[in-house]
């Protein structure tokens, strides 16, 4: 049987998420075993592969390369995961919607032509802080910041069986 191809992906996050991922602890043996981790920022990949079975994608939409990263992986993804309440909501992230973005770069970068407000070494922000639902389909959310490694291992384990995962109740609690 071959292996399932998973990846996760690290946007405008606190890397929290990928931390609870790790702290499935003995789980990653039984995860490795059914599981080829194809792209990751816990892995030195540099390119998303082809084919990927499933993406957990951490954190909110915040600009330019944000963006054209989440349209290639969505092409590329059989099953999209909404990895986190920043991911799900754009949660902390999100707080910055309604700050004027240019007059904080320019306070936070202390001149008039700071980073991040054309394209350039730093990718261009966004007008806003987006969930990844506000630019293509999710097919699963995964609440929590972060979510606890129980309720990633009750999502993912089914997937790992070739089973739907089913997400209820406590299980779609977020913060």
């Amino acid at each position: 049987m071959s292996k399932l191809r998973v990846a996760t992906v690290w946007f405008s996050g606190c890397s929290g998420c990928h931390m609870s991922f790790l702290d499935l602890d003995e789980r990653l043996l039984e995860f490795a075993e059914r599981a080829e981790l194809v792209f990751s920022p816990i892995a030195d990949i540099k390119e998303f592969p082809e084919n990927v079975d499933v993406v957990l994608i951490e954190g909110a939409v915040g600009n330019t390369e944000h963006l054209r990263e989440l349209l290639e992986i969505r092409k590329k993804a059989k099953i999209l995961v909404a990895f986190g309440d920043c991911a799900v909501t754009g949660n902390v992230p999100s707080l910055r919607n309604p700050l004027p973005r240019e007059e904080v770069l320019r306070t936070v970068y202390a001149k008039d032509d700071p980073p991040g407000l054309e394209e350039g070494e730093v990718p261009k922000f966004l007008p806003r802080a987006l969930p990844l639902s506000a630019v293509v389909p999710v097919d699963f959310f995964l609440p929590g910041c972060p979510p606890p490694a129980d309720r990633i291992w009750k999502f993912l384990r089914p997937v790992l069986l070739g089973q739907k995962p089913e997400l209820s109740g406590p299980d779609l609690k977020f913060g």
